[in-house]
């Protein structure tokens, strides 16, 4: 007993934050698995934003996304009652995401054209985009629209396994590990397909970072 208050009493705060998020996360799985919708909810109210981001990047639209946002959501409390725990939650419906997103970009010609309220949007839930475009400037509206529409404009240009590659690593931050997971690959995969991609978006991409002040 006296080891085990020991060992608790040198766990760090981030790392008992994780503890009380997982046990948490578990209730609330507990809870969905009987239909309780509003544990269901309230895990995804947790993962919405990383989601959304995700859709939105993969497919370049605002309405597509939200669209592709509530199927995701609606296949996922259809299909709890399989979830073996094999994976964290987030994993597996970060994988219905990825599968969803890909197939609607293969059998869907990308939309042409974009609004600035979905440039902001997008750049709102993704922090990834707002700390390349900067701080304000008197050319912040057109600057934003060209940022996006570049980021955009590129990412389309790669197949759909690379892109999502790309936007899980280069834009939300998550690791090799967690990647190959989610596509069901091994991580030297995920690693080939992310040079692989940042070699053909180099050359489309190399002013991106530059701000409307150094035109």
């Amino acid at each position: 007993m006296t080891e085990v208050t020991a060992n608790s009493d040198e766990e760090s705060p981030e790392a008992r934050e994780k503890r009380e998020a997982q046990i948490q996360e578990s209730v609330l799985l507990d809870r969905a698995r009987l239909g309780d919708l509003e544990a269901y909810e309230e895990l995804m109210r947790n993962i919405q934003p990383r989601i959304y981001s995700l859709l939105y990047n993969m497919c370049s639209h605002k309405e597509d996304a939200e669209d592709l946002l509530q199927e995701v959501f609606l296949k996922a409390w259809q299909s709890l009652p399989k979830f073996q725990g094999k994976s964290s939650f987030y994993t597996w419906v970060y994988r219905i995401a990825v599968n969803r997103a890909i197939n609607f970009v293969k059998k869907r010609k990308r939309r042409q054209g974009y609004s600035l309220d979905d440039v902001d949007l997008g750049m709102e839930r993704d922090p990834a985009l707002v700390e390349m475009a900067g701080t304000q400037t008197p050319l912040r509206d057109s600057y934003l629209k060209e940022l996006q529409e570049k980021l955009n404009t590129a990412l389309q240009t790669l197949s759909e396994k690379h892109r999502s590659v790309v936007i899980m690593h280069d834009i939300q931050g998550m690791p090799h590990h967690e990647i190959a997971e989610i596509l069901n690959v091994s991580p030297g995969t995920v690693r080939s397909r992310l040079f692989y991609a940042r070699q053909l978006l180099q050359p489309l991409l190399s002013d991106l970072r530059k701000s409307p002040d150094e035109t």
